[in-house]
């Protein structure tokens, strides 16, 4: 049984969303400020212009979208009180998520196994923007996999229910904003060289 919310308790929701959207905000100022930065020094003389994306990434970005599918899934399924529906879909996005990381990795080995180098001698200021973007999102990926299995457990415990889903909404954001980023970077490497 549902209890509706007091003032208190509805502040502290209202709290803990904006300083999510902060913190997104200031991710994509971080970003902005990258990929600024990689615009500016594609006029370099020693900018590799023929860079191509590697296969791998182009598999991440549908694993990733689909993720966000699953995730949206997931809570309206613990809104619907379908809980081990919800639970099959954390899983499915938790198995997404990693799989996103794994194809990242297999991009970077297909970027070296193509002649470019991220850092040393044979590296590019190209490549090493590459990686540093790269690296900064599997980072806010990797903590959106936290956060997702800090949501797996707490629903494993039934702390969600159809009014109360704070966290998993938090949680869903945050995934779906690091999904909208992939895109974004995505698509700003593929046609930005």
């Amino acid at each position: 049984m549902n209890t509706p919310l007091n003032t208190e308790e509805k502040k502290l929701i209202r709290a803990k969303k904006m300083m999510l959207w902060f913190g997104m905000i200031s991710l994509t100022m971080s970003f902005a400020g990258l990929t600024s930065a990689y615009v500016v020094s594609r006029n370099r003389p020693d900018w590799i212009e023929d860079f191509q994306l590697p296969e791998a990434f182009y598999f991440s970005l549908l694993a990733i979208m689909i993720s966000s599918l699953t995730f949206y899934s997931a809570r309206k399924n613990v809104a619907n009180n379908k809980n081990s529906m919800a639970m099959t879909l954390l899983f499915i996005t938790l198995l997404l998520g990693v799989v996103f990381v794994f194809l990242q990795f297999q991009g970077f080995e297909q970027i070296i196994e193509n002649g470019y180098y991220f850092t040393g001698k044979q590296s590019t200021i190209t490549t090493s923007f590459i990686y540093l973007v790269i690296i900064m999102h599997l980072a806010h990926i990797i903590a959106a996999l936290i956060a997702l299995l800090v949501v797996i457990y707490n629903h494993y415990k039934q702390k969600y229910n159809a009014g109360q889903t704070l966290g998993i909404e938090l949680a869903e954001t945050f995934w779906h904003f690091v999904d909208v980023l992939w895109l974004y970077l995505f698509l700003f490497l593929y046609f930005v060289r």
